[in-house]
């Protein structure tokens, strides 16, 4: 319901103001409320209450949703999430947290006295009379009642899913009387036996008596809430039987009251319902789809047996053609059923974990809020590919390097309203958060619209801090690195949001830590562009085996264009040990593994070797020499990090076939050069061209 809420309001924020869109909120806090209620979680009551009756206000058009209006509603958001949170959690409630916000909301709908008007509160209303329920077939006493304007048949039956989710039909009553003067018979025909009843199933329906002078549409908006979850049927009386209304008990209590009397007997001699209101209590609307809940931790232990066994897959595989069995033998076709078996269960494991990233980007809504009122800056939030779906742990731990992200994106990336205006540019600005599949990988974007990075600032504060050299010669893209190293920071005071040095190098290391790369686009005065690229499962991935230098790598396919044998004059050297190779009309980088491995020193003359032209997150391309490829296979990836330590050109290991470990390689720190070869290359490349 919160998720509903937040993603309600920022519609409306962003201009749709529609019946549905406000309804659907309204719904979304009115669910809320009664959940609250039953429970007496009065302060929570209390502050949705006011919540509610604001939205009520925009609903009937006596309250106008502008700008204000819904800054004011995305802090009460927030408000009733923590209120939420700290009841689920059993902690203490801050009585005072809602104040300010229930003051200001007092203030807009015009009630000075502190308490809001009732906007259909169930719980606790002033004026609320007891409900009568008569279940001995008798009626109320009648007496005279005025001559109805209009009068409606109800036919109204729960089905079981209404009960599922907290709803109540009573409360649904009480709402009806509310129009007007109104009587309710129940029909309990297709009640069982006591010990044939079943707690959660659904038995009773309501024949409902209606006078009022609002029309059919005021009617049905009582049950929007329960839409789906129920029959029902409006008619309208002319004229009105007169016969068959019986207002006497309702007009009997004040504020027209509903009385519900049950007027059909239980089923005698134990006999079972009719088959036909048997098969109403179990209907399901159209278009449901059945779902479970299963604990996490039984999906992780799944995935580490699924693993096991892809491993288990590939050491038969070897084995197998270890002893020199054919491969058309029975025995090698069972195997290669077995392996595509395998990745077809280990396919599926993989997908229910796969969550979209809606959550997690509507989380930042939050922050967004929360850092332009610190820094008294206007910015609004635009999401794009919410639907991309990613493995749980992903999102779970992206979540702090992208808050990281968007702070420093609305801090530093944004220019104040003033200087935005002096800049010919709107005093809102943006930040886009995107999501993307690509390459079989998911590529996450933080992009803002501000002034872009001060790059002569960046290397002046890196200099000083004695981050790099005075007399560096730094290309745009190093210099825009340098936001990544530790402690550094341009900030000139440090406040609750920035200025400790702490911050972007965390986020690199939690994006590497995932099998992650990070990349900055920058232009001046137009805006700068993060991009994380991600792997979409932590679990496994294909990978082409190589040897280098008597070890086993194992490279992802996913980062690998093509591979050659290149020919002596393809290969040109750029003097130190550093080479470039022709590939298709133009020259890449060609770095020796080895050498940027630290298993041989770089040599004068390039040695022999199979050519790898991957393709790095960037775009850019590079080639890696390695002695041999030996296979292609799919592996189970584990964290060297976690069981070792972080190794520099190392992203993960795996256990091959044979059973020894072999390391999965970071192609980016490679092709980027873990001794600055790369970089290089560039520069020489860059001044020959």
């Amino acid at each position: 319901q919160l998720t509903a809420l937040e993603a309600g309001l920022l519609a409306m924020d962003e201009g749709d103001t529609g019946s549905e869109t406000v309804n659907a909120v309204f719904r979304a806090v009115h669910s809320i409320k009664g959940g609250a209620g039953a429970f007496k979680l009065d302060e929570l009551v209390h502050f949705a209450h006011v919540f509610e009756t604001a939205l009520d206000r925009i609903r009937s058009g006596k309250l106008t949703p502008d700008a204000d209006v819904m800054k004011l509603m995305l802090r009460a958001v927030d408000v009733l999430s923590d209120l939420v949170t700290a009841s689920r959690d059993g902690g203490p409630v801050d009585a005072g947290q809602g104040a300010p916000i229930v003051d200001e909301f007092n203030a807009l709908i015009g009630q000075p006295g502190g308490e809001a008007e009732d906007a259909g509160d169930d719980f606790g209303d002033v004026d609320f009379q007891p409900v009568v329920i008569a279940i001995d077939g008798s009626d109320a006493e009648a007496v005279p009642a005025p001559p109805p304007e209009r009068c409606f048949t109800i036919k109204f039956r729960p089905s079981r899913e209404l009960y599922a989710k907290a709803n109540e039909p009573v409360v649904l009553l009480r709402e009806l009387a509310r129009l007007g003067a109104m009587r309710a018979e129940c029909d309990a025909s297709a009640l069982p036996p006591l010990g044939d009843l079943d707690p959660s199933g659904s038995y009773l329906a309501w024949t409902i008596r209606l006078q009022t002078e609002k029309n059919e549409a005021a009617i049905r908006e009582v049950f929007e809430f329960v839409d789906g979850d129920c029959e029902l049927a409006v008619e309208s009386d002319d004229p009105p039987p007169q016969a068959d209304l019986d207002i006497a008990a309702l007009l009997a209590h004040a504020q027209a009251e509903p009385t519900i009397v049950q007027t059909a007997p239980e089923p005698a001699n134990g006999s079972a319902p009719p088959p036909a209101a048997a098969a109403k209590t179990e209907s399901r609307p159209a278009g449901g789809q059945a779902t479970i809940r299963v604990d996490l931790d039984r999906v992780d232990r799944l995935i580490n047996l699924v693993g096991e066994l892809v491993i288990n897959q590939a050491m038969l595989s070897q084995r197998v053609s270890e002893s020199g069995i054919g491969g058309n033998t029975a025995i090698a076709m069972s195997l290669d059923d077995l392996g595509q078996l395998t990745r077809e269960i280990q396919e599926s494991v993989m997908a229910i974990r796969a969550q979209p990233v809606k959550p997690l980007f509507q989380r930042m809504s939050r922050i967004i809020r929360e850092v332009a009122e610190a820094t008294g800056k206007e910015v609004r939030l635009k999401t794009e590919g919410e639907a991309t779906e990613v493995d749980k742990t992903v999102i779970e731990l992206l979540a702090d390097p992208l808050t990281h992200m968007i702070r420093n994106a609305v801090d530093h990336g944004l220019e104040k309203p003033e200087d935005r205006a002096a800049a010919g540019k709107t005093a809102e600005g943006i930040v886009r958060l995107t999501a993307a599949h690509r390459s079989g990988r998911v590529v996450i974007e933080v992009a803002d619209d501000g002034a872009g990075i001060n790059r002569p600032r960046v290397l002046e504060s890196a200099i000083r801090k004695g981050l790099v050299a005075p007399d560096a010669q730094l290309s745009d893209s190093e210099i825009d690195n340098l936001l990544f190293l530790p402690g550094f920071s341009t900030a000139a005071t440090v406040s609750s949001i920035s200025g400790r040095g702490v911050g972007m190098d965390v986020v690199k290391r939690s994006i590497q830590a995932l099998g992650g790369r990070i990349s900055i686009v920058s232009k001046p005065k137009e805006g700068s562009t993060f991009s994380m690229s991600l792997p979409l499962t932590l679990a496994v991935l294909d990978g082409i085996v190589v040897s280098i230098d008597e070890q086993t790598y194992v490279i992802p396919l996913t980062t690998i264009v093509e591979t050659l044998k290149p020919e002596p004059a393809d290969v040109n050297s750029l003097g130190e040990g550093h080479f470039v190779l022709r590939s298709r009309g133009s020259f890449v980088p060609l770095i020796d593994a080895g050498v940027e491995l630290g298993s041989r020193p770089r040599a004068a003359k390039l040695r022999g070797g199979i050519v790898i032209l991957v393709e790095t997150e960037n775009r850019s391309r590079s080639a890696l020499l390695v002695d041999a490829i030996q296979d292609q296979r799919q592996v189970v990836i584990k964290s060297l990090e976690a069981n070792y330590r972080q190794v520099p050109g190392v992203a993960a290991a795996t256990i091959l076939g044979d059973g020894r470990v072999a390391m999965i390689l970071d192609v980016d720190a490679l092709a980027g050069g873990l001794r600055g070869g790369a970089a290089v290359l560039e520069q020489r490349l860059a001044k020959a061209s």
